[in-house]
């Protein structure tokens, strides 16, 4: 059994979609990431997106932990052009394409970015390696809002539009296990 403890990153305080672009996160709240970092197996190795909110954020909670190499793979959904750009502006011009990207999640995608389910494709992959990779231990993965979404998706056998009701919150744990099929033992959860 391999149990994966997705972890969300510090806050970046941005009020626009923020995909990939390469954001600090605010990690001054030292007594969260030390509740965190007391919550999180010790055992464990950890892993985290390549962008610096995620990788600061491990760094953090896991100073001393068996690093992975970091991972491209688990970076936030692509907004391609709608990237650093608040949902109203988006919507002023391109109302129709942004409501069906968040009500039909699936093939719909921002200009030069990626859908919903290129994302869940992406991520899948790169979670069905570590998985294979690290059989039977514990994970730490440090990570974005839709990348566990995605994830929680997949443990909950849902559809995305079912799974974007739940809530991942900075600094929140997601736990999802796999052992031969996957299940999410719990969500959002804040140490």
């Amino acid at each position: 059994m391999t149990r994966l403890w997705w972890v969300r990153h510090g806050p970046t305080h941005a009020k626009a979609m923020v995909g990939w672009s390469d954001l600090a996160a605010d990690l001054s709240d030292h007594a969260a990431l030390k509740r965190l970092s007391d919550y999180l197996p010790k055992d464990a190795a950890v892993v985290s997106s390549d962008l610096q909110r995620a990788r600061a954020t491990a760094d953090a909670i896991a100073p001393r932990a068996r690093r992975l190499p970091d991972l491209a793979a688990l970076r936030e959904i692509h907004f391609g052009d709608w990237e650093l750009l608040r949902f109203d502006e988006v919507e002023a011009q391109t109302p129709d394409l942004i409501r069906a990207f968040w009500q039909e999640p699936g093939e719909n995608a921002p200009p030069g970015g990626e859908s919903w389910n290129q994302l869940r494709a992406r991520v899948d992959k790169a979670v069905d390696d570590l998985t294979i990779s690290n059989s039977e231990s514990d994970l730490i993965i440090v990570a974005h809002f839709g990348v566990i979404l995605t994830q929680l998706q997949r443990a909950l056998g849902v559809e995305a539009t079912e799974v974007f009701s739940h809530k991942i919150e900075n600094l929140s744990v997601t736990r999802i296990c796999f052992d031969g099929g996957w299940r999410a033992e719990a969500i959002n959860h804040i140490a």
